[in-house]
């Protein structure tokens, strides 16, 4: 607090009210029993106020605060920075009504004016101290003094007034905070109308646990980037700060910051001062259903299981190629995920990852969008970042689960068999919005962008003489070639392999009320209809002299109900356009939800 504040400052909260349909900002008039100023309680008395510990009328103690221009007004803001509340709700406005003067320290003066019946004037005083030595705090006072108060460049490295981020605005002044980088982006390029250039995003932590997110854009990028290092504490001053998107926002703040040419960053050695570090809300794999393709990021911790070589994806919107590796990991529920990692952490930490993967290395993401890919995918963003073997008690507790039984357990891909209805978005999906298959197969859908449906259907038929599989490198799940050395070469891992697994390409026909279509069924989804692995189907075929074992699988497969989502894409073939129906997720039907769906359907004609 700034050295001019008073021992103890006591106000009367008038006229509070919240800030639109916010709950958890609220202003206020600040009244002293001379002067009244607007002002701005911090968003930690929010709950003070919803639980009525704080009332109009009541009295409050100002520990911290702050005075704020406000453009096209000459009269500033008072921004309450730290406070507590001293008394409920009085009977009366402090200096219009007599309250009780037990209450608080007060005095009431009494003008001697002979008009004995007026009601005295109520001045609040320091607590504690001789009415003669007591100091009278107005509102004028407060706004003259604090014009004195910011702390300006020169006096930085001597003196500084530290703000918490929580009082932080973007009507305020100079400022400083003192943060620790918990989160930090790659630096990424963009291109838009106004030019291009680099940009990257860092997260940061006060010690109250307050976060915000900062962008610095251009030179301020190249400049700032090497210098936010992960984990280390900062002095920042003179950023921007603009109300926050919070379509995009990984943090709980109502603004977010902007990290231009005049802004000033200077590291703060290790000391007294407790910031927290990064924090996270750890998900397990087998509860990413409600997760699908929502707004909620998600923080992640798994053994890696698999790496696939680094892939070259071109965007459509600029042409742009984009690294890419696919990195799959598993944890205690025994299911598993794969994981795109995109750009920098793609080629470095990827690469990286690669190289241990026999080790079996844990790995920590924060901040994954969780997409429907597979029936459950999980990919980075511009505000991702990731961790190999960290120092964390959830790594620990990974690691000793892996060495003891999980080196040796069956694993299940996380999208096969989520149950219907217990998604909000992901596998619920499966049931709503639906269509019927005259509806997908007409010639025009999907010509030009994959669209994506969800219907329901019966497996008709599968064929029983058609390639169901191909032989899969172990590490990549790309096609290998048998050559003859009873070797195996990978072409994307660029290396030999005394061994390959097989994994099922299998076309299948469906049917509904409106129609059928040839769909094709990718490893997990195929083994999820035949209940068989590639490699144990392909056992029973090469053991099977008459297939009459093979083909039973086959039959006792078909004439299931299934929820399906599907992709259909055009693809040109001997310059003739073909439709490809791709099952992307499929449940088998869940009945109870089934009619819950359809009465809800049934209802909207009724509407």
């Amino acid at each position: 607090p700034s050295s001019s504040l008073p021992d103890d400052l006591v106000v009367q909260v008038v006229d509070l009210k919240p800030v639109g349909s916010n709950s958890s900002r609220y202003t206020f008039i600040v009244n002293d029993g001379s002067l009244k100023l607007k002002a701005m309680l911090p968003t930690s008395m929010a709950a003070e106020v919803q639980s009525g510990k704080l009332q109009n009328l009541g009295l409050i103690r100002i520990l911290d605060y702050t005075c704020n221009s406000v453009p096209g007004q000459a009269q500033k803001v008072l921004i309450v920075i730290k406070c507590e509340v001293v008394a409920p709700a009085l009977d009366h406005e402090v200096g219009v009504s007599v309250v009780d003067d037990k209450k608080v320290n007060v005095r009431a003066d009494v003008s001697n004016s002979g008009l004995g019946d007026v009601k005295p004037i109520i001045r609040l005083e320091p607590k504690g101290k001789p009415l003669s030595d007591s100091i009278v705090k107005s509102a004028a006072q407060i706004v003259q003094e604090q014009r004195g108060n910011a702390a300006p460049a020169a006096r930085m490295g001597v003196s500084r007034r530290v703000y918490p981020i929580l009082s932080l605005n973007p009507y305020q002044g100079n400022w400083t905070i003192k943060v620790r980088v918990t989160g930090k982006g790659p630096m990424r390029t963009y291109r838009n109308a106004r030019g291009e250039g680099n940009v990257f995003n860092v997260e940061f932590t006060d010690e109250d646990g307050t976060q915000i997110r900062a962008t610095a854009f251009k030179e301020t990028a190249d400049k700032l980037f090497p210098k936010l290092v992960l984990g280390k504490m900062y002095y920042v001053s003179k950023g921007g700060l603009r109300v926050a998107n919070k379509q995009y926002a990984t943090v709980d703040n109502d603004y977010e910051m902007t990290l231009n040419a005049n802004s000033e960053v200077e590291e703060v050695p290790e000391e007294g001062t407790q910031i927290p570090g990064a924090s996270f809300k750890l998900v397990k794999i087998d509860e990413l259903g409600p997760y699908v393709n929502g707004r909620d990021l998600v923080d992640i911790i798994g053994i890696v299981k698999n790496v696939s070589p680094i892939l070259s994806i071109r965007r459509k919107a600029n042409n742009e190629e984009l690294p890419k590796r696919d990195v799959t990991i598993t944890d205690e529920s025994e299911k598993t995920v794969v994981v795109s990692i995109w750009n920098e952490f793609a080629s470095k930490e990827g690469a990286e990852l690669l190289e241990m993967v026999d080790t079996a290395p844990i790995v920590l993401f924060k901040a994954l969008r969780v997409g429907d890919f597979q029936g459950v995918s999980l990919s980075t963003t511009v505000n991702s970042s990731m961790a190999i073997n960290p120092e964390f008690p959830e790594a620990v507790k990974l690691r000793s689960w892996f060495d003891r039984e999980g080196k040796d357990v069956k694993l299940t891909a996380v999208g096969m068999g989520l149950p219907g209805g217990s998604a909000r978005v992901g596998s619920r999906s499966l049931y709503s919005e639906r269509v019927v298959l005259s509806t997908i197969t007409q010639p025009s859908v999907g010509d030009g962008k994959p669209v994506v449906f969800n219907v329901r259907a019966y497996i008709s038929f599968i064929k029983p003489d058609q390639a169901m599989w191909y032989l899969a490198c172990n590490a990549c799940n790309r096609k290998v070639t048998e050559e003859l050395s009873s070797k195996f070469w990978c072409e994307g891992c660029q290396k030999h392999f005394n061994e390959c697994s097989h994994r099922y390409i299998m076309v299948a026909k469906v049917l509904d009320w409106s129609g059928e279509a040839w769909i094709s069924a990718f490893n997990d989804q195929a083994e999820q209809i035949l209940g068989y692995s590639a490699d144990e189907l392909a056992e029973i075929k090469s053991q099977d002299a008459d297939q009459k074992a093979y083909q039973a699988v086959l039959k006792k497969a078909v004439w299931t109900c299934y929820a399906f989502r599907v992709s259909v894409a055009q693809t040109e073939y001997m310059n003739e356009k073909r439709q490809r129906i791709t099952a992307r997720a499929l449940t088998p039907v869940d009945w109870a939800g089934e009619c819950r769906y359809l009465l809800e359907e049934i209802g909207k004609f009724g509407s």
